[in-house]
């Protein structure tokens, strides 16, 4: 089993800024990559953005140039600056985790809500 705890969601005004963190802990043999993905309501679960192991990363054309995502491999940490925040971006934030096995693993979700 992998739990994942995410932290750092909330309300902020548009243009404003959050960060978000998630670490994950437990039965972790070796994470290939982690990311973010969101939910709005009514909406799927869609990519946000996603860093490998190696350090390559992929963002969604909706929040490059705006959101970063990073990773400490020794925390088991990946993190996610939002910056330049719209109306648009407010969802529920979720962790995830791809081990090297392919298992896949979800957090429990952040809310973020941008008022305009």
């Amino acid at each position: 089993q992998v739990q994942l705890v995410e932290s750092g969601g909330g309300l902020v005004q548009a243009g404003g800024s959050l960060r978000l963190s998630c670490t994950a802990s437990g039965r972790i043999s070796s994470i290939a990559s982690m990311g973010w993905y969101r939910q709005a309501p009514g909406n799927q679960r869609e990519l946000v953005t996603t860093i490998q192991r190696t350090g390559n990363t992929n963002y969604a054309d909706s929040v490059k140039g705006r959101f970063a995502i990073s990773r400490d491999n020794a925390k088991s940490a990946v993190y996610l600056e939002m910056n330049n925040l719209r109306p648009e971006d407010t969802a529920v934030y979720y962790c995830n985790v791809v081990l090297l096995n392919a298992w896949s693993y979800w957090g429990q979700g952040t809310q973020v809500t941008v008022s305009s």
